[in-house]
This record gives structure tokens, C-alpha cells and sequence, in this order.
């Protein structure tokens, strides 16, 4: 169990589990959940004890959006305020995503957002990010930034659109109403929405899966490929699956799902 101040971490069974912890303000996003979250999904990339990240909120809600004082204190610090909080861009896929969440992209392990409640402003546009994202039915969603006399920032007007078609982008972005998970999943702003009392097994089921049945090697260079893809013509996209097929032929990773299979047993992989 972790030590942070705003989120709790646990890794079992090759699956991190973040939790978002400010249950008394809907886990309302703070600068220090912000850097807890990336400092930790950073390291997990990196650890081979981990083969999948899953981050839901405690308590009954996700995230309500930006914590209302640190709103206060960007508008009396003005417009410098709020920029001095992007990060400056980096490497690899955060040069393709750079901003508050490139990061997330970029990391070569699964991600996966379990939205047990409410989830609003910067809590939609992170989850967003997130590989994979289940919904309670009941939970509550709304961009609000209409509401608040703000934009589609952080990357949402580009993201939105590619996810659920334009008019829908533009009905949530523009009305800032709220909406459930059932209608979430209809729109295909999330995988599924089912009963809050069956999230949880639902989302471990599918983590256990991908921290076991699949090779992690081919799951983090298919998250590349993808979100490279989006900067690609289908000519460059096919060339670098070519190189990376070829790739795969040498990798432990297929050599154990091939005799797995020919063996009828459960894969042992290694991510190499």
C-alpha cells in the first residue's frame, strides 16, 4: 500500500491498482494528485511487475474535475498561472501528445479507468486517456467547461471527436449537460457501462486477463502503433508493422505463445 497524499496504489498479481483519494470532494484533482498519478504510472512503465495499470476513484466518485481553490487561484494569478502548469514536451509518443497527460499514451503498459462515479472536467479528459475505460451505469459525466466560462483544453477537442464522432463532441462540449454511463457507452466514450456493484469484478476480470493471456511485449508496441498511427499515412503505418512482425518472429514472447498453444497451456510471457 502506498504512502502518497492524494492517491492510494497497490500492485497484485501484475496489476496496479491507483485510487484517486480525496473521497470528501468526489476525488476533486489537485497539482499533487497530478504529479502523485504521473510519478506513478511513469515507474510502473518501467517495472516488470506490473503488466497493468487500473485507476478508479475512492469512494463513490471518480473525479468531480479541478478542485474549485485551484481554480480560485488561477484566475487571481491570471493567465501565466494556469500555463505555468503544462509540462514541457518530451520524447517518443509525448512529442505526438504533448501537455498534462501525454504521459499516459506513452506508457507501455495497459491502462484502464474504472468509473465508479462521478466524472467531470479534467476527470473526463483524463480518463480519456486511459487504454480502456468501464463505467457504473449510474455514474455521472459532463465536460462543464461551457459551464465554467472555460475551453475544450487539455487535448479534449481533439481527442472527443476521433472517440465518439462530432456531434456528439460538440453537444457535450457545447451544452456541458450531464449524462450516464449508459448513455457513455452508447456514444463510445467508454467500453461498457454496467451496475456499480458488478464494475469492480468486471474491471479485475479484464486486468487479470491482460496481465496473463497476453504477451506485454505485443501490447506495448501495439499502443505505440496506434497512437502513432493518428500522424501517418497507411503506407508508413504498414511499413513499420512489416518491421515489427519480423521483429516478433526472434521475441521469446512468440516462441511461448506458440508452444503455449501447441501445448494447451497457460502462457508464460515475459515481455521480451
Amino acid at each position: 500500500m502506498s504512502t502518497h497524499k492524494d492517491i492510494i496504489t497497490a500492485t497484485e498479481n501484475g496489476v496496479l491498482t491507483i485510487r484517486l483519494n480525496r473521497p470528501d470532494r468526489l476525488n476533486a484533482w489537485t497539482p499533487t494528485m497530478a504529479s502523485e498519478v504521473e510519478q506513478v504510472v511513469r515507474a510502473a512503465g518501467n517495472d516488470d511487475a506490473v503488466r497493468v495499470i487500473v485507476i478508479t476513484g475512492e469512494g463513490r466518485g471518480f473525479c468531480a474535475g479541478a478542485d474549485m481553490q485551484s481554480l480560485q487561484g488561477i484566475q487571481s494569478g491570471g493567465r501565466e498561472a494556469a500555463q505555468a502548469e503544462a509540462p514541457a514536451a518530451k520524447e517518443g509518443i509525448e512529442q505526438l501528445y504533448p501537455g498534462r497527460f501525454g504521459y499516459l499514451y506513452a506508457c507501455p503498459k495497459p491502462i484502464i479507468a474504472a468509473i465508479n462515479g462521478p466524472c467531470a472536467g479534467i476527470g473526463l479528459i483524463f480518463a480519456l486517456y486511459a487504454d480502456f475505460r468501464y463505467a457504473a451505469e449510474e455514474a455521472k459525466f459532463t465536460t462543464a467547461f461551457a459551464q465554467r466560462g472555460l475551453i475544450a483544453e487539455h487535448g479534449i477537442a481533439w481527442l472527443l471527436p476521433r472517440l465518439i464522432g462530432e456531434a456528439n463532441a460538440l453537444d457535450l462540449l457545447f451544452t456541458a449537460r450531464k449524462f450516464d454511463g449508459r448513455e457513455a457507452a452508447q456514444m463510445g466514450l467508454v467500453n461498457a457501462a454496467m451496475p456499480a456493484g458488478d464494475l469492480s469484478e468486471h474491471v479485475e476480470r479484464v486486468a487479470q486477463h491482460l496481465a496473463t493471456q497476453v504477451s506485454p511485449r505485443s501490447v506495448a508496441i501495439m499502443k505505440r502503433q496506434i497512437r502513432e498511427s493518428y500522424f501517418q499515412d497507411f503506407a508508413a503505418s504498414l511499413e513499420i508493422a512489416d518491421d515489427e512482425m519480423k521483429n516478433s518472429f526472434s521475441a521469446f514472447d512468440f516462441k511461448e505463445g506458440v508452444a503455449s498453444f501447441v501445448e494447451k497451456r497457460a502462457p508464460a510471457f515475459q515481455g521480451r
